[in-house]
């Protein structure tokens, strides 16, 4: 079979693409889900979604409106949060903007967080045009919050949410009969929580969180039969395996790199259900994932979350002392997962600090534990190979650089098509590469 599709079998991002490719349909054990309605095969992009809504993640340096990152961008000059890549970008948000803008500017200088600024969306988006709909097979309010299954930690934390949403809209909303008919706040929190996507660019690093409502239909499986990544704020779902006529689409709603019970935790705390795949019944890699002393094992993993924040404080120079720390005070095998998240974090220091030969020389140590755990056609394990082969590149490593770029190349032509941005910059650099090598 074909391992990518033609133009004309490209879908285009708009609404109304679902018809004749997929149905809804009940689930065994699962509820509504969404099969295939003709046979697929990999490397296909089944659906191009819009969001319902989307926002920023209020940490990171993107542009509230296409999301790209930058060091600099300007902020809006009445609320100052909102922040633009330049002028065209501020104007095309404008429409969705103003009254949240209003919102923003009461509650300086608390920022709210990014799950108050959606439903603030969603209830600006309602009011707006109370009758559009943009999704064929799912609308925003078919979603389900499964509140009554959320434990009374999470069902508080919904509590509180609401009530910072009634501070964020007061200026906008002073009373209940100015919202949309039988909004309920909590419900709405709790459909967030369980249906709301993560955008990443194309390095995968999350850069906002939107609403694709149609897209909530998809069954989580630990092993999925397809990927999601995203362009800009675009939503592509994108086939890895081969899929017959009639069987069930499915995605991971998390990352696979942990334990089967680390993964069964965290859906059964996030998504009110435990994950029967077959992964999770045979326990595949827990093994591996946890290789060494156990001990040794847990202390590393507390210092796991430590080093994540001293990179998102840009402390690039303190995160690498406490890598090499870690790596020489204790020894776990590189397939350890929290030994490799530790070589992550010190190859991105390294890159922070422009110490090439380092990061390169972690980077390698992260290849063969990648490829275990993303087996087959992942977006992070190409992501990865092209940040690896990038290092080899700079550094002059052309042969070898030219073969890594090469395994990238061969996963993310499946997992994000030959169209994507971040394909054509890899073909790019591919090329640079080999011509480099020839000219040696």
């Amino acid at each position: 079979m074909r391992e990518t599709e033609t133009a004309a079998e490209r879908i285009n991002c708009t609404a109304n693409t679902m018809a004749g490719i997929l149905e809804k349909f009940q689930s065994l054990g699962k509820g509504n889900g969404v099969r295939a309605l003709k046979d697929m095969s990999h490397g296909l992009t089944v659906i191009r979604a819009v969001p319902y809504v989307y926002t920023v993640c209020r940490k990171k340096s993107a542009c509230d409106y296409c999301l790209h990152r930058k060091e600099k961008l300007l902020r809006c000059s009445q609320c100052k949060v909102a922040r633009y890549c330049n002028a065209h970008c501020q104007r095309e948000a404008w429409q969705s903007h103003k009254r949240e803008c209003k919102c923003l500017r009461s509650t300086l200088p608390n920022v709210p967080t990014d799950s108050v600024r959606l439903v603030g969306k969603i209830i600006f988006k309602m009011l707006q045009n109370p009758d559009a709909t943009s999704e064929e097979l799912y609308t925003i309010s078919d979603l389900q919050s499964h509140i009554k299954e959320a434990s009374e930690e999470v069902q508080d934390g919904l509590r509180h949410l609401a009530t910072a949403l009634q501070l964020y809209l007061k200026e906008e909303i002073q009373d209940i009969s100015q919202l949309p008919p039988g909004f309920q706040a909590i419900e709405y929190f709790g459909k967030v929580t369980c249906n709301s996507f993560t955008i990443s660019d194309g390095e995968m690093q999350d850069v906002g969180v939107g609403l694709y409502p149609s897209m909530s239909l998809l069954n989580h499986s630990c092993d999925p039969n397809c990927v999601i990544v995203f362009e800009g704020t675009c939503l592509l779902l994108r086939t890895v395996k081969e899929i017959p006529k009639g069987e069930e689409l499915t995605i991971s709603y998390i990352d696979v790199k942990m334990p089967t019970q680390g993964r069964r935790d965290q859906l059964q705390r996030q998504y009110s259900f435990t994950c029967d795949c077959h992964r999770c019944l045979i326990r595949d890699k827990d093994e591996d994932m946890l290789a060494g002393d156990a001990d040794t094992s847990r202390e590393v993993e507390r210092s796991v979350s430590r080093l994540e924040e001293l990179l998102s404080q840009n402390k690039a120079e303190e995160a690498l002392n406490l890598c090499k720390t870690l790596m020489n005070r204790y020894y776990l095998p590189d397939k350890n997962i929290h030994q490799l998240k530790v070589l992550d974090c010190a190859m991105d220091a390294c890159i922070n600090l422009g110490l090439w030969e380092e990061a390169l020389q972690f980077g390698l140590q992260t290849l063969e534990p990648y490829s275990l755990y993303y087996s087959n056609y992942h977006p992070v394990r190409a992501v990865q190979l092209m940040k690896v082969g990038k290092l080899q590149n700079y550094q002059g490593l052309f042969t070898e650089a030219t073969k890594t770029l090469m395994q990238a190349f061969d996963i993310m032509k499946v997992t994000h098509g030959r169209d994507h941005n971040q394909t054509q910059q890899l073909a790019e650099l591919l090329n640079d590469c080999e011509a480099n090598m020839r000219g040696m």
